[in-house]
């Protein structure tokens, strides 16, 4: 009794201990953004939460209300009052290969992309403050496919090319063209080629990007013009169908062709 009497209070401890831990799990990135991978699983800290405060004043002046700084503040906040993650703490993934918050220039605005740990968190679209002379310049400020593939080359250019882009791209490639065949050479020929490469390729840093095919894209395009409200939706539903996805990859090309229609909405209905 004497030898064991010096343990009880190191057992009481370790019952409080365990009577303490939560029968839940912490809100992780995977529960609010359409994220994969290890960051999927990574409980969202405040100090991640922070950082993206950060990062959108540094590009937008203030942080975007209803953004995704908002929604990992709150998240972390619920996290940190059930005891799951303390105000200091930082995720891994968001420490090592950052947050950040980047703009492209597009006529008529610029497509806002937020990440974490290199994953689109958020995409969205600001149209330009200047109006003046508004209608008189509106066609030439209208954003072609050409160029909205373009700019998917900068907000998902590191995202391996699937079938479902390569999808999105050959109907991209359609709506300039008028034709279901494949341009010999083209875009969605490329594209189709990489997503085969890359479907029998284990290593991502050896598969073929989005960049590698979509930098450049209006050149490679046998014509351009305008993107529509039904360019939009014929390329998302040819990337959900063919990716079996509940929405278009934040970023990608779908969304890209529907940001892309958005501004030019804005600037011919200011």
């Amino acid at each position: 009794m004497s030898q064991e009497q010096p343990r009880r209070p190191r057992e009481e401890e370790e019952q409080r201990r365990q009577r303490r831990q939560p029968d839940f799990e912490p809100i992780k990135y995977g529960d609010v953004f359409s994220v994969s991978g290890n960051l999927a699983s990574k409980p969202i800290a405040p100090q991640d939460a922070a950082m993206m405060q950060s990062a959108e004043a540094a590009v937008l002046g203030q942080p975007q209300r209803g953004g995704p700084a908002d929604a990992m503040r709150a998240a972390a906040a619920w996290n940190e009052r059930a005891g799951l993650v303390g105000r200091g703490d930082r995720s891994d993934v968001a420490e090592e290969e950052g947050i950040t918050v980047t703009e492209t220039g597009v006529p008529g605005g610029r497509i806002i992309t937020e990440r974490v740990a290199g994953q689109v968190v958020g995409q969205y679209v600001e149209g330009s403050p200047a109006a003046e002379a508004q209608s008189q310049v509106a066609q030439q400020s209208a954003i072609t496919i050409g160029e909205a593939l373009e700019a998917t080359a900068q907000s998902a250019g590191d995202k391996p090319v699937d079938r479902a882009d390569a999808a999105a791209i050959f109907v991209a490639e359609q709506c300039v063209t008028g034709s279901n065949v494949v341009v010999p050479g083209g875009l969605a020929a490329s594209a189709q080629t990489a997503a085969a490469y890359n479907e029998g390729t284990l290593r991502d840093d050896a598969k073929i990007k989005i960049s590698d095919v979509l930098t450049g894209a209006t050149a490679k395009l046998p014509a351009d013009r305008v993107a529509s409200r039904q360019d939009a939706e014929w390329v998302v539903n040819a990337e959900m169908r063919t990716g079996n996805k509940a929405a278009a990859h934040p970023g990608g090309v779908g969304a890209s062709v529907a940001a892309a229609v958005r501004i030019n909405e804005s600037i011919t209905n200011p």
